[in-house]
């Protein structure tokens, strides 16, 4: 599936799927999948993917890898495929505007990068000043847009808080302070999330009508944005972990650590609930048959031995078959098990594919299948999550919404909002995970 259909689908999904009317005074069934819910799962992806290229683009040129080109143009295609979704909003008109500026602020990698290489200080200054020309004339065009739903001031703060992020995991990169850069690099991933969320919520409040009178901010469309973000960093810290493997990279030691602080996270926060028997489940199964099997892949690539790649690649198969029963056994088949496991499959799939692309040094064909696995997660995110809520539905009535749920919207986004998001994520993968666990016991018994 390419990116140009895949787009194609979520768009209709944005603006065509109907929601169930509700006679006045009855309480709707929560859901996934409204109009609102898709604009933010939409917003989720394009942006948090933009983060992850960027940083990807900026980290490659500076260390002369033989794909920086091609990171390159996956990062302008990914604002190229923003467009469609503003012009189904804000028209044509608002479309060219959009891509003009957002396009156009891609270029300043180059900059800082030939500025990071060179020393040169007022090479620095200068790239920032672009940066900050992009942030200005940015946050004006959402503000107009928005029709000052989302006010200029608030986008701009965050939009800056974003691009320091982006800068601050390149510049710790180039200093090889590489678990600072890697701890960076999840943080303003997660912002990406808090950033989406704000915008999403701002353009349903500005034309309710075209998005059904549906909101972007209920406890399913939360569920479902955390289970979005989730999967696709892991989708990410994979593969960019599995390219650091084969190539022997000096930061690959730290690629692996954030993926394990990623797992970590999982297990603390079950730990918390579940106690340690729960989380000690979960990492034997998303660690050992996953994760473990993923850089024994990466390895073994980079030794030519082929019995090696074989017996991972017969692990993560392995991974898909169990961790699909046991979600399918856990959503009490809400999520059927063939569904699951096909679902655990596919992305398994294209984690391989981008690997193998990448080791043949068919970097066109490793960024195509690197998107298309991206976007791929934002459909587990859509799937597990609905049957989560098909399954345990007053668990997301919107009454249900915590008081102490954290701010993230386009005001005041810091390192810790952005920390407060993830954890937040996490907490709700940690219900989810603690209650697959449990159900999985009980139906061992």
């Amino acid at each position: 599936m390419n990116m140009k259909r895949i787009l194609v689908m979520m768009m209709a999904l944005l603006l065509f799927i109907p929601t169930m009317a509700m006679a006045a005074g009855e309480k709707a069934q929560p859901t996934v999948k409204t109009p609102a819910a898709d604009l933010r799962s939409t917003l989720d992806q394009l942006l948090s993917e933009h983060f992850v290229l960027a940083v990807m683009s900026m980290t490659k040129k500076y260390d002369g890898a033989e794909d920086a080109e091609q990171v390159q143009a996956a990062l302008n295609q990914n604002a190229k495929d923003m467009t469609p979704a503003i012009e189904s909003i804000y028209g044509k008109e608002g479309a060219a505007q959009f891509e003009e500026i957002f396009l156009g602020h891609n270029g300043y990698t180059d900059s800082l990068v030939e500025a990071a290489k060179s020393g040169d200080a007022e090479a620095r200054k200068a790239a920032e000043a672009e940066v900050q020309e992009f942030v200005d004339s940015f946050s004006a065009f959402l503000a107009t847009a928005t029709e000052g739903k989302l006010p200029e001031a608030a986008a701009k703060e965050v939009l800056r808080a974003h691009e320091d992020d982006v800068m601050k995991a390149f510049d710790l990169h180039v200093k090889g302070e590489y678990e600072a850069s890697y701890t960076a690099f999840r943080e303003g991933y997660a912002r990406m999330f808090a950033i989406s969320k704000a915008l999403s919520t701002a353009i349903v409040t500005q034309m309710p009508e075209k998005f059904e009178n549906t909101k972007a901010d209920t406890p399913a469309a939360d569920l479902r944005s955390n289970l979005n973000m989730l999967a696709s960093e892991h989708f990410a810290l994979a593969a960019m972990g599995m390219q650091k493997g084969f190539d022997g990279a000096e930061d690959y030691d730290f690629a692996t650590w954030a993926e394990d602080m990623h797992t970590a996270d999982f297990k603390a926060a079950i730990a918390s609930i579940y106690g340690e028997e729960g989380a000690a489940q979960f990492e034997k199964v998303w660690q050992s048959e996953h994760i473990t099997a993923q850089a024994d892949l990466a390895a073994a690539a980079a030794e030519g031995d082929e019995e090696k790649v074989k017996a991972a690649k017969e692990s993560l198969s392995m991974f898909s078959q169990e961790f699909g029963a046991f979600l399918g056994a856990a959503t009490e088949e809400n999520l059927p098990t063939a569904d699951a496991q096909a679902a655990v499959k596919g992305h398994e799939d294209t984690v391989i594919k981008t690997f193998e692309s990448y080791t043949a040094k068919d970097y066109d064909a490793t960024y195509a299948s690197f998107r298309e696995g991206y976007a791929y997660m934002y459909g587990v995110g859509e799937a597990l999550g609905g049957a989560i809520v098909k399954q345990m539905p007053d668990k997301f009535m919107a009454e249900n919404m915590p008081s102490d749920m954290p701010k993230t919207g386009m005001g005041g986004a810091s390192d810790s909002s952005a920390l407060n998001m993830m954890y937040a994520a996490l907490a709700g993968m940690a219900v989810l995970t603690g209650a697959l666990i449990i159900r999985k016991k009980a139906s061992s018994k």
